[in-house]
């Protein structure tokens, strides 16, 4: 039941969304949504370290500098993409990572066979062509390329916090460094850009986006901590139906039957592609179990068998 919290991790990252178009309508720029979505994250993490007396130093920054470099460029490009297109064209883009993971391990050649993965890649392909379609015009093009690098970098950042969690490092402390260089990108892009004068709307939303980003990452880091990887993962593409909802409730974006269809595809391929990476970690450490528990012994007798 604990991977239920990703249900409202979902709920909370389309609200946020929802509040990052928002603030742009309202006159906020990219480097003002950025600042308010890191803020929240590194004050509360911060102070609840020190008060625990957790160490902030983590075991590899060069792992980090990848994460936060792939990270901190998809949220961007993902916010831009957000504040140019349909709410929920802009969020089934942010969530084609699988996909992009799926390819890169067709690419390798290791597993350039596996039929699982070619039919999640050709399942997203065709849903990313179905989105589009009729979501955009001809002037929102660069926003929906945008809005797939977003995914692809996103793919990028998860492999590396996958290595993060191989070597150690907690979430908590992954998610305190990211928000960190969050707010040093929006600190730098606020300087290049100037301080703007935005409207009280904007403001409420900028809180909003902070708030529900926020409250986000915790049921998100709660649910896949105490829950099912498998389960939690496929729950967090809840967040394109919900960002459809609000963009039918607020904005009058009525996908037609073809954006429909393509958001399932992109859906169906993240699921497959997420079920065949976890179904490969569990025989991986199935594997290792058993090696593991060979004794030297067991290991001898082996050798001279087959000798």
């Amino acid at each position: 039941m604990q991977s239920l919290w990703m249900l409202l991790a979902s709920i909370m990252f389309a609200g946020m969304g929802a509040c990052v178009k928002v603030a742009s309508d309202y006159g906020a720029t990219l480097p003002h949504v950025v600042l308010f979505r890191g803020i929240p994250s590194v004050l509360l993490l911060f102070f609840w370290a020190r008060f625990t007396q957790r160490s902030l130093r983590p075991p590899s920054w060069k792992l980090h500098l990848w994460r936060n470099v792939s990270g901190v460029t998809s949220m961007w490009l993902g916010f831009f993409a957000i504040s140019h297109l349909p709410l929920s064209t802009a969020i089934s883009l942010n969530y084609t990572a699988p996909l992009f993971i799926a390819g890169w391990m067709l690419a390798r050649g290791g597993s350039q066979r596996d039929p699982v993965r070619i039919v999640a890649v050709l399942f997203g392909f065709l849903g990313v062509v179905a989105v589009l379609r009729p979501s955009i015009g001809q002037d929102h093009w660069f926003a929906a390329l945008l809005g797939l690098g977003a995914g692809a970098l996103s793919a990028v950042a998860m492999m590396q916090i996958r290595e993060l969690g191989r070597v150690g490092e907690p979430e908590w402390r992954t998610v305190l460094i990211f928000s960190c260089f969050v707010c040093l990108s929006s600190v730098a892009g606020l300087a290049a850009e100037g301080w703007r004068s935005i409207d009280i709307l904007a403001w409420l939303a900028l809180a909003g986006v902070g708030t529900l980003g926020l409250v986000g990452q915790l049921a998100m880091t709660r649910a896949f901590g105490l829950g099912s990887a498998l389960l939690t993962a496929a729950l967090q593409y809840t967040t394109i139906i919900f960002a459809a909802l609000l963009g039918i409730v607020f904005w009058g974006d009525l996908p037609d039957a073809i954006a429909w269809g393509g958001m399932a595809m992109i859906i169906a391929s993240g699921l497959l592609s997420i079920w065949r990476t976890y179904s490969e970690d569990r025989i991986m450490r199935g594997q290792n179990t058993v090696v593991m528990q060979t004794s030297p012994a067991q290991t001898e007798e082996q050798e001279n068998r087959r000798v």
